[in-house]
């Protein structure tokens, strides 16, 4: 979901900006030789399914697949969906740069959450109900997890004034959850029988 430029006051905007400046650290020094095509994977398909959007409000609803990044990428999702972003505001005017910041927060910290919370069970076994437990996770924890981040920088950057807009993004992700909930089981039960190398990984990174 990429909210659009000229919304956010200037305070929040150095927040969101500082804090993805800091994960992009994190990630780019978390980023290993031997896993850039999976992170250039995974960015491409986040670039991919957030090209199809409809305008919602002050925002934009779209699959996002960020859950399902963050389970094999961690930290890396930062700098994998940064290069995304920037290719949709150039391409597609979606967001825009003074919001990018922001946007690179929305999408990558509910990642960074699903990789803490399920990337241990992910690469603890490969049966299919499991894999495709944790995707579906993975992808209802990343949507909402973007949604209610979303929510909560428009609550504090608008209070009453937003609250309005915040129930209408909500409300229309709710068919974003199914989807991507869906499509996450379906493409981590296919990368695990295809490529089972993926699953031997260890994870989720302990320290930062």
């Amino acid at each position: 979901m990429h909210l659009s430029e000229g919304v956010l006051h200037s305070q929040t905007l150095i927040i969101g900006a500082v804090t993805a400046i800091i994960g992009l650290s994190i990630g780019l020094r978390k980023t290993e030789y031997a896993r850039l095509p999976l992170t250039a994977l995974f960015a491409a398909a986040f670039f991919v399914a957030g090209t199809i959007h409809i305008p919602v409000g002050i925002g934009s609803v779209h699959l996002i697949l960020n859950g399902m990044a963050g389970l094999f990428l961690g930290w890396s999702v930062f700098p994998a969906f940064l290069i995304a972003l920037l290719l949709q505001v150039l391409f597609f005017s979606f967001g825009g740069f003074a919001v990018l910041g922001v946007n690179l927060c929305i999408m990558a910290l509910p990642a960074v959450l699903v990789h803490y919370l399920l990337g241990r069970a992910l690469h603890g076994g490969n049966a299919k109900a499991k894999l495709a437990l944790i995707g579906a996770l993975a992808g209802i924890i990343g949507v909402g997890g973007a949604a209610l981040l979303a929510s909560a920088l428009l609550a504090f950057d608008g209070g009453k004034d937003y609250y309005d807009l915040i129930f209408l993004l909500l409300i229309s992700h709710l068919p974003v959850f199914i989807v991507d909930a869906l499509i996450s089981s379906a493409v981590i039960v296919t990368l695990a029988k295809m490529y089972p190398h993926i699953l031997l990984r260890p994870q989720p990174e302990t320290s930062v």
